[in-house]
């Protein structure tokens, strides 16, 4: 989104009938008051209060993962798009117990993740294009640019809420079901 940098500072007043050309606090203030007021009333004023929203799937989608415990189920918002997978989960404070979203990457390829802009812990996922699970990162740090790697070529990466995994009894090996990998 186009943005304007606005300096604030002296404004001089308008040369001409009854002025000296110098500064006048009066027309500071009043530029000020018009600035505020223009910005306040402009249709973009919610888009500037707050940083962009994530771009967001859609729609919910099911995913299942089998593990020693069961089959557990989550309703996801798939990322497909670059700019869906550049977004993420970011700028969300809150993701319920079986909420996440799964970051498709089209073919299997090594994945870097990071947590920038992101104000909740997840457990991320790193899924291979057979459904098995290669690894997980757990409790991942929020607000960290400290890259995440997947460690080998993955088709996805899960982000779910931290702690999830563990308290699920989620772990590597385990099968994650979804139109996404070939081992639906």
């Amino acid at each position: 989104m186009p943005f304007a940098i606005v300096k604030t500072g002296a404004v001089s007043a308008p040369k001409g009938r009854g002025s000296s050309g110098r500064f006048c606090p009066g027309w500071a203030s009043l530029a000020r008051v018009s600035l505020v007021l223009a910005l306040a009333l402009s249709p973009l004023a919610p888009a500037l209060a707050e940083p962009a929203p994530a771009a967001q799937a859609t729609s919910l989608e099911a995913l299942e993962i089998t593990s020693a415990k069961g089959v557990v189920t989550f309703e996801v918002e798939v990322a497909r798009t670059d700019e869906q997978r550049t977004n993420g989960l970011m700028y969300r404070k809150s993701l319920g117990e079986r909420a996440g979203m799964l970051f498709d990457f089209k073919v299997d390829q090594p994945v870097y993740m990071w947590m920038k802009n992101t104000y909740i812990p997840l457990d991320m996922l790193f899924i291979r294009a057979d459904g098995s699970i290669a690894r997980i990162a757990a409790m991942t740090t929020p607000l960290s640019t400290q890259t995440i790697s997947s460690g080998e070529p993955v088709r996805a990466v899960l982000e779910i809420a931290g702690g999830q995994a563990r308290k699920l009894g989620i772990a590597a090996g385990d099968r994650v079901a979804h139109p996404v990998f070939s081992g639906k």
